[in-house]
């Protein structure tokens, strides 16, 4: 029996406040159910600086849409119908896609020689040029009933001739998806009109939702493919810049080494070689990582082909795989080299943060050594004027028991005054010395103390 609501709110506590959108994230973009014959014209622009609401508005242009508002573009993916269309948006991080699906006009099946399939759109003349954005990847995508022919050389080959009058005269890329369920032909070229060209060839009694997983699984193949080459201009322009990058720092490193320049200038050239490898990783190292996640789509969705070869051409897969590899490890690199480089430079600026630390040492022992020698001084001329002090404050006592002695002279006493000062020096002397000590000593004692 279904449980209401209501039930399931009283049984379970509070939702999380993301549960709702995260668990209807599986069902976000599900694929289109195709009816066999059938057409489907594919854009994919770049959609940086591109909002939702330009977006809407080129939507509304469509018959029928005026009343459509960016609210309902807020889940990145809207499926509009038609009477016999219908058309898919889908916004993704970097890119937005737009798909046309209508059914095959006449004269452009499989026996046709390299049939023109523009001038057969749905949509308003000038529609797909004013698509917001830059254009990445765009794709015209046939997609037959036919009956696949016997496991046979000469069968299959037949077939091949007459799909390759139907793209045209260039080399073939071809596999049997499914295990052998439907076949996919295309030659990745980019016509005058700017469109690639794929042809699908599926038995009678395919599903529309069969159909659908295939159209959208080639779709991403390449969407994915040109997304991830993105990363190869980006990987080499900076070749040069790390080159110079990995010289400059072989060259402070020497110098570090060699202890040819000082510490200062050292740590300028280090400081601003630094800034300039912070910025490019600044600056790439998203492009690096989304290129790896791209190439990882590319690798997962060919898996899910499930090819087979077809006698005489490459597999999709193998085709791509061959290609992209090259550019995928050429990113990799660049981007290796970026984190090793930045990683180097640490190790050189601890480096040079030790010979400033040992230098600083000596400096500073040399220092110790210079106010030690000092304070050697200036205890000798301390006691050199401590012993002054002695001398000059037994004077002035002595001076002052001559000046009683006199006195005493002059009142009537029998005292000769030089006499009895000359005897009272050495006993002067030698309590003024004795203060003095005693007050040193408690001086020390106290510092002591504390």
């Amino acid at each position: 029996m279904n449980e209401s609501a209501a039930t399931l709110h009283r049984v379970l506590p509070a939702d999380d406040a993301q549960r709702a959108e995260l668990h209807n994230e599986l069902h976000a973009r599900p694929p289109a159910s195709i009816r066999l014959p059938a057409l489907i014209v594919f854009v994919a622009v770049l959609n940086e600086g591109v909002s939702r609401e330009q977006e809407c508005e080129h939507l509304r242009r469509l018959p029928g849409q005026d009343a459509l508002t960016p609210e309902q573009l807020r889940g990145n993916f809207l499926r509009l119908r038609f009477k016999d269309h219908t058309l898919k948006w889908e916004r993704h991080t970097e890119f937005t896609r737009y798909s046309i699906v209508q059914p095959l006009p006449e004269g452009v099946g499989l026996g046709a020689q390299d049939p023109e399939l523009l001038s057969a759109l749905i949509t308003p003349p000038d529609w797909l040029a004013g698509i917001p954005g830059r254009t990445v990847a765009a794709i015209k995508l046939v997609m037959l009933q036919a009956t696949l022919p016997e496991p046979t050389h000469a069968a299959q080959a037949a077939l091949m001739q007459q799909a390759q009058q139907w793209l045209g005269s260039r080399t073939l890329i071809a596999s049997q998806l499914g295990g052998g369920h439907s076949w996919a032909l295309t030659d990745l070229q980019l016509r005058p009109s700017g469109f690639e060209r794929m042809l699908v060839i599926a038995p009678p009694g395919t599903s529309e939702t069969r159909a659908g997983r295939i159209s959208q699984r080639l779709f991403e193949i390449e969407t994915y493919r040109l997304m991830a080459l993105r990363g190869l201009p980006v990987a080499k322009a900076l070749g040069p810049t790390l080159g110079q990058a990995e010289a400059q720092l072989a060259g402070i490193t020497a110098q570090l080494e060699h202890k040819s320049t000082s510490e200062q200038e050292l740590l300028d050239q280090l400081v601003s070689l630094a800034a300039r490898v912070e910025r490019a990783t600044a600056e790439h190292t998203y492009r690096f990582s989304a290129t790896r996640a791209y190439d990882a789509l590319v690798t997962q969705r060919i898996a899910e082909l499930r090819e087979k070869p077809i006698p005489g051409t490459q597999t999709l897969g193998e085709f791509l795989q061959r290609r992209l590899s090259p550019a995928m490890a050429t990113v990799a690199a660049s981007a290796q080299r970026l984190t090793s480089l930045s990683e180097r430079i640490s190790r050189t600026s601890a480096l040079l943060r030790t010979r400033v630390d040992i230098v600083t040492e000596a400096q500073n022992q040399q220092l110790l050594e210079k106010l030690t020698r000092g304070q050697e001084m200036q205890l000798h001329l301390q006691a050199t004027v401590e012993g002054l002090s002695i001398a000059a404050i037994s004077y002035y006592v002595i001076s002052l028991l001559l000046y009683i002695a006199k006195g005493a002279k002059a009142a009537g006493l029998p005292i000769h005054p030089e006499m009895a000062a000359a005897a009272l020096v050495p006993l002067v002397l030698w309590t003024v010395w004795r203060t003095t000590r005693r007050i040193h000593a408690k001086l020390g004692a106290g510092h002591g103390k504390g």
